[in-house]
């Protein structure tokens, strides 16, 4: 239960009891984002739906936005933006190490890069969830818990890029926790909204593209990862008929 209401802190910002913790705790904590994904989706779901019932498209995909972004507290737009701008300073400057990029992620200040990937990422989420008919609601629920599964997998498939969040999450998880949530997102995605399972073509694209790019995983590559799968996934709802 400890590690339950860890990864609901971690991951939102739902009102919730201080819990005594250890590193161990800390770390078994990424084992159940996907159950605080089920917290946001139910967040952003409850706003989509309701924004329905004023009968405008856009309306109801606004409110299901910031809720959704209000429930995360923008965490993993933080991230987006903070390995926008890892990715450009690698850019601008050809074989720039992984100190170099960790500190130019590590900056608090916000570069171009990171504005332009939040204010794209916002629109396409936006646009998204407009184009996406009642029915869905359900597969909408879905998105930000599959999502969640994805750092499991991230967290095994990539070096960490530094000490931190990355590297200390590599202590809890094993292949089977990965075969297991994996197995879960193949049954709930068949059950409820095949094209959900764009997941498993989104997960091994984010760990090629970070490795590429930014060379390693760290938090701020996990939250960008999330926000990146999330998007991917309300795509192939829309997209796959």
């Amino acid at each position: 239960m400890r590690r339950i209401v860890l990864a609901l802190q971690f991951l939102t910002r739902l009102p919730l009891p201080a819990v005594r913790a250890g590193e161990a705790d800390f770390a078994g904590a990424i084992l159940w984002f996907p159950l605080a994904g089920a917290a946001v989706g139910g967040a952003a779901g409850l706003g989509w739906w309701l924004g329905l019932r004023s009968g405008d498209g856009w309306i109801a995909a606004l409110a299901g936005l910031a809720a959704w972004t209000a429930v995360t507290g923008a965490l993993h737009l933080d991230g987006l933006g903070d390995v926008a701008d890892g990715a450009g300073a690698a850019h601008k400057s050809a074989g720039a190490d992984r100190e170099r990029i960790s500190a130019v992620m590590a900056d608090p200040h916000v570069g171009s890069f990171a504005v332009v990937a939040i204010v794209l990422q916002l629109t396409a989420k936006l646009v998204l969830l407009h184009a996406l008919r009642p029915g869905q609601v359900w597969a909408l629920l879905l998105v930000p818990v599959l999502a969640r599964m994805a750092p499991l997998a991230w967290t095994l498939l990539l070096p960490p890029l530094h000490e931190g969040l990355g590297s200390l999450f590599r202590k809890a998880v094993q292949w089977r926790h990965v075969i297991l949530w994996g197995g879960a997102a193949l049954v709930l995605a068949l059950a409820v909204a095949p094209p959900l399972l764009a997941l498993f073509a989104a997960v091994p694209f984010w760990a090629w593209w970070l490795r590429s790019r930014i060379g390693g995983i760290s938090g701020d590559g996990h939250g960008a990862g999330i926000e990146v799968t999330e998007t991917a996934l309300l795509a192939a709802l829309v997209l796959i008929r």
